[in-house]
């Protein structure tokens, strides 16, 4: 068992977190959402293609390096929500393209998307199917060359500048699973429309939005994989999701300790640094653990992903609960280190716990995970 980076990616690591590090944007309002030119900045670095093949300009990394990646630009960029928009991109909507698309589509999409021309949402999610992606409304009804999509889908990551829409919608209502399809819409197709930004908790770089389909239609051409496949292809995206996706929030919780064991050394109370207490330090030494344990179980997700290994649902479960719930607690705990100063605006501190909140929440909730894990187990 070998712990360590390869020197090709370790390479790799540093470029990005040098790039990143001049990534200076930082959201100051809910409405402070990225912009083409924060995107093509990212792009720049390869970030938008990091898994796509290289004949299309990807980087042909599989997903261990995927999410190395996304950690040096979450431990980099001060602006998480455009992290997490990058990834969502990749994750939730190139790879389900790359691995069931045609290669008419292949040649279409991934281009744009590897370098950062297009912009893709992931809209799946809808008002009352969160959670229970069984029960989905959106329907994709049979027209000549094509399908007529209508129904409405809710919190599209990049829907505000997205400019196509990976989605999914019940193309038979008797077949249950085998029900549902997925495709990519193009934002230019008639009878789609995009609702303003939400306002958010955090991830304030993000834009998420409701996205309409009206009797909308979208060419068999469009179409992700074969009639009924939508449910596989969906699950086959969240694991790369679940998996690699969590690595910028160990990039975030690495930079967040920096920071709080810097502030540990240098504030001083009673006539000591904060440090030398055994509250403060031992707050520390628990972020710290938190930390590395969730970045063993991210590393060993990706990496059974990369194996194609059967049982990697349950490590991509495990992964997911650990990174996320690490992300809040030490936000939590790095708030109290700072004091006063980690609840005001300008140290940047409180926005990192906004921004990790939503992490238990997306790409299937702690619950939905600890649900799977259990199942797996045989309860």
């Amino acid at each position: 068992m070998d712990f360590d980076i390869p020197a090709t990616t370790k390479k790799l690591y540093d470029d990005i977190l040098a790039g990143a590090e001049q990534l200076q944007r930082v959201p100051t309002t809910p409405d402070d959402h990225f912009t083409r030119a924060d995107w093509q900045a990212a792009a720049r670095l390869g970030l938008t293609g990091l898994c796509l093949p290289a004949v299309y300009g990807g980087g042909d990394l599989g997903a261990l390096d995927t999410a190395l990646c996304l950690e040096a630009f979450g431990r980099a960029c001060a602006d998480t929500g455009l992290v997490f928009g990058v990834a969502a991109h990749l994750l939730a909507c190139a790879v389900p393209i790359r691995d069931f698309g045609t290669e008419e589509l292949h040649d279409e999409l991934l281009p744009g998307l590897a370098d950062g021309d297009l912009i893709a949402a992931n809209a799946m999610t809808e008002q009352d199917a969160g959670s229970d992606v069984g029960h989905l409304t959106m329907t994709a009804r049979p027209a000549p060359g094509g399908y007529l999509l209508s129904g409405r889908k809710s919190f599209a990551s990049n829907a505000p500048l997205a400019d196509v829409f990976v989605t999914y919608a019940v193309t038979d209502p008797d077949a249950g699973f085998l029900g549902l399809t997925a495709f990519a819409v193009p934002r230019n197709s008639p009878g789609l429309t995009v609702g303003p930004p939400l306002h958010k908790m955090g991830l304030h770089g993000c834009p998420a939005g409701q996205v309409t389909f009206t009797d909308c239609f979208v060419p068999t051409r469009y179409r992700i994989g074969r009639e009924g496949r939508g449910s596989v292809i969906f699950q086959h995206s969240m694991s790369w999701e679940r998996g690699c996706l969590f690595g910028l929030y160990i990039g975030l919780m690495d930079a967040q300790l920096r920071r709080c064991v810097d502030h540990a050394r240098e504030r001083c109370q009673f006539g000591h640094t904060i440090g030398g207490f055994q509250a403060i330090s031992h707050k520390l030494a628990t972020m710290k653990q938190r930390l590395e344990a969730a970045r063993l179980l991210l590393y060993r997700a990706c990496w059974l992903i990369d194996q194609d290994r059967a049982d990697q649902t349950t490590a991509v479960a495990l992964s997911k609960v650990a990174v996320s719930e690490a992300a809040v607690a030490n936000g939590i705990d790095a708030v109290q280190i700072f004091g006063g100063a980690g609840y005001l605006v300008p140290t940047g501190i409180e926005r990192q716990l906004r921004d990790a909140v939503p992490s238990t929440i997306f790409s299937g909730t702690t619950e939905i995970q600890r649900e799977l894990i259990a199942r797996e187990m045989g309860l």
